[in-house]
């Protein structure tokens, strides 16, 4: 079940992305219990961090009992839970549509656009988890 890891040879990016990591557990975890934070990306930003630093934090998190499951299930191609989805969709566009108010430049805004366009069109090409 664990892909591979392979750790970063530089130890200022390791404790970079093991605190990255951590905090994501913990931003993933609170977005359990609110429903205006996500809680699967949050985790699966964790397991690459861990992926690239830590092999235990990495299978902790991979097999928890808890949370494991969110990531699995996204590793295996089985897909994301529709909220995790819609959440997701409507932070990223929330946050888009601030950012573009506040940045008077043009090139900053298509920029920002761009790239919200195809992380929403990559979001919504994932397969949908109806378990949840």
């Amino acid at each position: 079940m664990p892909r591979e890891v392979r750790e970063s040879r530089h130890r200022s990016v390791r404790y970079t992305l093991l605190a990255v990591g951590w905090l994501s557990i913990a931003l993933g975890v609170i977005g359990i219990f609110l429903p205006v934070l996500p809680t699967t990306p949050f985790l699966l930003l964790a397991a690459a961090c861990f992926m690239r630093s830590s092999r235990r934090f990495y299978v902790w998190l991979v097999t928890h009992p808890q949370l494991g499951p969110w990531i699995r299930d996204y590793l295996d191609g089985q897909g994301i839970p529709r909220k995790a989805k819609v959440y997701t969709l409507a932070l990223m566009w929330s946050s888009i549509a601030l950012s573009c108010y506040l940045v008077p430049h043009f090139w900053a805004r298509l920029f920002m656009l761009t790239s919200a366009i195809l992380v929403s069109l990559y979001i919504l090409r994932m397969k949908t988890l109806h378990t949840r």
